[in-house]
């Protein structure tokens, strides 16, 4: 198999996976109730969300909380469970889309707060939903060089502004179906913190040793998926087909590597109903081993596969095979091998 980007590990492991949610549910009628007036002038049904979404609610930030506090709960979580000191950690990369300033870094902020010591790199990666991917691959290449011990890979998200920006907008009236659909992706969007930590192998033999993967390019749909605190504008279905056939160019590719048609779970990046059943038949994925949180969760971006991995951590057992498939808009692909 070609290319820089396809990698094996033989002494990195995942020692721990947390998650923080937000208190708030917000449900997708509770959002269309907001859109009562453009929906019916774009004669569209009520129940659009659900029905050609699949997400029935998300989480929102409450009074009281937000994406960082929650992001620091959560790497305390995952460094208590992993029983790594903070002391140790030589590496923290956030991989958060939100963020609330260009500059400083928001892992600086999230350096503090876990009370990481002054010897432990810190900073960002964006790459849209791929970032916590990415993240951790960069992490695990650093273990196996033995420039650090042990990494933390954090991300928190809040859809908050976009979201109440979105409807602002659509509710003013004068555009078209086609401009309200372009979007409807934004309405799909939730909140979450996850934390990852990572570790040598030989060390922890009770983690999950991280096997390799591989990240793969499409950069010519960079412009289909476009997005700010002020909206995300997307084609739906150029990035579906875009999207569709970069993950399977790169799991044919994949094969002459690794063997991925027979894993325990498949842990997908959850935007839509949509999106997981063009993937699951795309690459011929077995339906049952694909667990699903956007109904109650939504698009969490970055978050959404560690979120998900979090949840499903208490059904594996020692020696499952586990994928963690990530796609972001740009477009990019990187899947990553772990057994449990």
């Amino acid at each position: 198999m070609h290319g820089n980007a396809t990698v094996r590990y033989d002494d990195v492991a995942l020692l721990s996976v947390a998650s923080v949610l937000p208190s708030r549910v917000t449900t997708s009628d509770e959002i269309e109730d907001r859109l009562t007036d453009v929906l019916k002038r774009l004669r569209l049904k009520p129940g659009l969300l659900r029905r050609v979404a699949g997400v029935n609610e998300r989480r929102n930030w409450a009074e009281g909380e937000s994406s960082d506090d929650a992001t620091i709960a959560a790497g305390e979580r995952a460094l208590a469970e992993a029983g790594v000191d903070p002391s140790r950690v030589g590496l923290l990369i956030n991989t958060s889309v939100t963020r609330k300033h260009l500059e400083p870094s928001v892992a600086v902020r999230l350096h503090h707060g876990l009370g990481l010591p002054s010897s432990a790199i810190n900073f960002d990666v964006a790459n849209a939903c791929l970032g916590f991917i990415n993240g951790m691959t960069l992490a695990a290449g650093m273990i196996q060089s033995g420039q650090i011990e042990y990494a933390i890979i954090v991300n928190g998200e809040d859809a908050d502004e976009i979201q109440v920006n979105t409807v602002d907008r659509l509710t003013r009236g004068g555009l078209d179906r086609d401009a309200f659909m372009s979007e409807f992706a934004s309405l799909t969007l939730g909140s979450g913190s996850a934390a990852a930590v990572l570790g040598r192998a030989s060390a922890h033999p009770e983690g999950h040793r991280i096997i390799g993967g591989v990240t793969r390019a499409a950069t010519q749909f960079h412009e289909l998926c476009v997005g700010s605190v002020d909206g995300m504008f997307t084609d739906a279905k150029a990035l579906l087909k875009g999207g569709l056939a970069l993950v399977v160019d790169a799991w044919k590719e994949a094969q002459s590597t690794f063997s991925w048609s027979g894993m325990d779970r498949y842990i997908t990046h959850q935007v839509s109903s949509v999106h997981t059943n063009a993937i699951v038949k795309a690459v011929g994925l077995d339906r049952g081993r694909v667990p699903t949180t956007y109904p109650t969760l939504g698009n969490v971006g970055p978050a959404s596969i560690p979120i998900t991995l979090a949840a499903e951590q208490e059904t594996l057992d020692r020696g499952d095979r586990v994928l963690l498939m990530g796609v972001g808009s740009g477009l990019n692909t990187s899947t990553l091998e772990l057994q449990w």
